[in-house]
């Protein structure tokens, strides 16, 4: 069997892949390892306590049942917080002084799939030594506690108030005056979201904001733009913003309908942070995703970037590392350190359009810093991606083809961290040129790289 653990927790088709036995193993498993942890950092003599939290997926019912049966049958105490974002549950993990966090969501995937991330003790995601010590615990002989030391189970009510407070807290200026467009994807930040923006000052509209455990990510929130970018224009907003199914990611799109994506938002909030003196090191942490057009334009703000891999865990370990404020994905997955442990769709949202109402400029205008290369994506199936980084047929063609762009674009080629694919990025100077060289090297990656 592989490693359970991909990029972000375990994720599956649920009461498939991601079954209630498996759920119930993983919080075990889980309990034992950090919460014997949490229980040796204390001294208080207390159990261990988790945080339980999930999006708005049918299957969400069923799998947190399995998981808070797992946690208090091994003895730890559980706080459910019901159907909230995931750094909400992050946010509560550390709130709360508890052991461990644990968020059911498969993020911006389809309905039937689902997931389980767990987070250590201050809301933080686990680092890859952690997963593996979780997973060798699955299945092990273990002393099951009995009568008073068994776990408790009980329903945080105030988890989304609470949040909602420590967001508004963050805010360095209102929203009033802007009226903006929500489109939550029918997931865990339906409520949370709208909320939040009503009581920053702005006019909210809602679109997509009623889930019924069957439409989470329905050809709506952050992965299908159309229905926000028709809202916008049809009620004149200022600007919408749409989140995922777990609302750890924001896109925007400004009051023509135009995207803006994360390049974008990290540009805006890091020149505001700069000003405000808040940027630490002037630094800003982004994947090898970014555009190249984003890098140009820190560069031109005297900013610098850092680059890491793809995934938001790698983006928070550098910006542990180094100790900066701001980083993220183009994605959407945007990390103010200062507020939150993890992504935040909901945050970043109140601090871009904050900074609309503070400088009383457009969003269109404050993204227009970034000017995007051309950029196109291809994703090959049926190919060996562990031989990308050393096949010698493809290092050449990789060589040749920025040898044509004479350093104006770039090549990336990576394997996947989910999905059984290679990912062929090629940024150039025109739509055209970008679009021959991605699909010329797609079909080497397919020929070169085939599964016999």
């Amino acid at each position: 069997m592989g490693r359970l653990f991909g990029t972000d927790g375990v994720r599956g088709v649920a009461n498939s892949d991601l079954t209630v036995e498996l759920a119930l193993d993983l919080s075990v498993a889980a309990a034992h390892v950090l919460g014997d942890a949490g229980a040796l950092a204390r001294a208080d003599g207390r159990r261990p306590v988790a945080v339980v939290g999930h999006d708005t997926r049918a299957s969400g019912e069923f799998l947190e049942a399995a998981v808070v049966a797992g946690l208090a049958s091994a003895g730890v105490d559980v706080w459910r917080v019901g159907a909230l974002p995931t750094p909400a549950v992050a946010y509560l993990t550390a709130a709360l002084d508890a052991d461990l966090g644990v968020m059911l969501s498969a993020s911006h995937n389809p309905m039937p799939d689902n997931g389980i991330k767990f987070l250590a003790r201050g809301g933080i995601k686990l680092a890859d030594a952690l997963e593996d010590a979780i997973e060798a615990h699955i299945g092990e002989e273990w002393v099951r506690p009995t009568g008073a030391d068994v776990g408790r189970v009980s329903v945080h009510q105030e988890g989304a108030d609470t949040y909602v407070a420590h967001l508004l807290s963050t805010l360095p200026h209102s929203l009033d005056g802007l009226r903006i467009v929500v489109d939550a994807a029918n997931g865990a930040a339906s409520i949370v979201g709208p909320a939040a923006l009503r009581s920053a000052g702005a006019e909210v509209i809602e679109i997509h904001t009623a889930p019924t455990g069957l439409n989470i990510n329905d050809s709506c929130g952050s992965t299908h733009l159309g229905s926000l970018i028709e809202a916008v224009r049809r009620h004149g907003a200022h600007a919408g913003v749409a989140f995922d199914g777990d609302a750890d990611r924001c896109l925007a799109v400004d009051a023509s309908g135009a995207e803006i994506d994360g390049d974008h938002v990290l540009a805006i909030l890091g020149i505001a942070m700069r000003e405000r003196g808040t940027l630490r090191e002037n630094t800003v942490v982004a994947t090898v995703m970014a555009n190249l057009g984003f890098k140009l334009a820190l560069q031109a703000a005297e900013l610098t970037v850092i680059e890491t891999g793809v995934g938001d865990r790698y983006v928070l370990e550098a910006m542990r590392d180094g100790n900066f404020s701001l980083g993220g994905e183009q994605s959407g997955h945007i990390i103010m350190s200062d507020h939150a442990t993890t992504g935040d769709g909901v945050l970043t949202a109140l601090h871009v359009l904050a900074r609309m109402a503070e400088t009383g400029r457009s969003l269109e205008d404050l993204a227009s810093v970034v000017t995007k290369f051309p950029q196109v994506l291809i994703n090959v199936a049926g190919v060996d991606k562990t031989r990308v980084a050393t096949d010698a047929v493809l290092s050449a063609a990789i060589a040749e083809a920025e040898s044509q762009m004479a350093g104006a674009g770039r090549v990336l080629l990576r394997p996947s961290g989910t999905e059984p694919v290679v990912r062929v990025m090629v940024e150039a100077a025109t739509a055209e040129q970008a679009d021959q060289i991605a699909r010329s090297l797609a079909d080497v990656v397919q020929t070169t790289l085939a599964l016999s």
